[in-house]
């Protein structure tokens, strides 16, 4: 059997996940730069996914604590749009991908990991980016450090989201 070692998810999987409060919670009253937090805007913020399915994978969260589409008020609703459609040209724009998913998991068992704090993902596609060691070994490989991905996606986001007011 071959080993793909991650020693950086160590912390993750000792972690007491309960005790530790919400993670997006967390995120918000702490350091933008140590969380990877792109951006922030009067009622969402915009998140590297720490264990994302391909580089370039960002988080839109709510800055309430909620957890579902229909318990945000319309206001929230109304940036949603904006702030993902700034989300997708800097993707776009740094990685250059062939497609883009976005979307959410409404709840546990629509696939939700966090499901008790509403959050929409954006990440980029590729042709063929699911390949042997994805569908055999249930295994990513990620070709740059969050520090990268935070590093080049920031200044993108940042032009990509100037004048909107989001």
């Amino acid at each position: 059997m071959d080993r793909l070692y991650t020693p950086w998810r160590l912390d993750y999987v000792k972690s007491d996940k309960e005790a530790g409060g919400c993670v997006f919670c967390n995120a918000l009253q702490g350091d933008d730069d140590e969380n990877y937090i792109l951006h922030r805007s009067r009622h969402w913020f915009v998140i590297l996914n720490r264990y994302p399915y391909n580089s370039g994978h960002v988080l839109l969260v709510t800055n309430r604590h909620l957890g579902a589409l229909d318990n945000c008020t319309d206001e929230e609703v109304a940036d949603l749009p904006w702030l993902m459609q700034a989300t997708e040209r800097a993707v776009r724009e740094v990685y250059r991908p062939h497609g883009i998913n976005c979307g959410y998991n409404g709840g546990g068992a629509a696939g939700a990991g966090i499901p008790a704090h509403f959050h929409v993902h954006v990440l980029p596609r590729w042709s063929a980016d699911t390949n042997f060691i994805s569908v055999v070994g249930d295994t990513r490989v990620l070709p740059e450090t969050l520090d990268d991905t935070y590093a080049g996606l920031g200044p993108a986001l940042a032009k990509a989201l100037d004048g909107k007011g989001v």
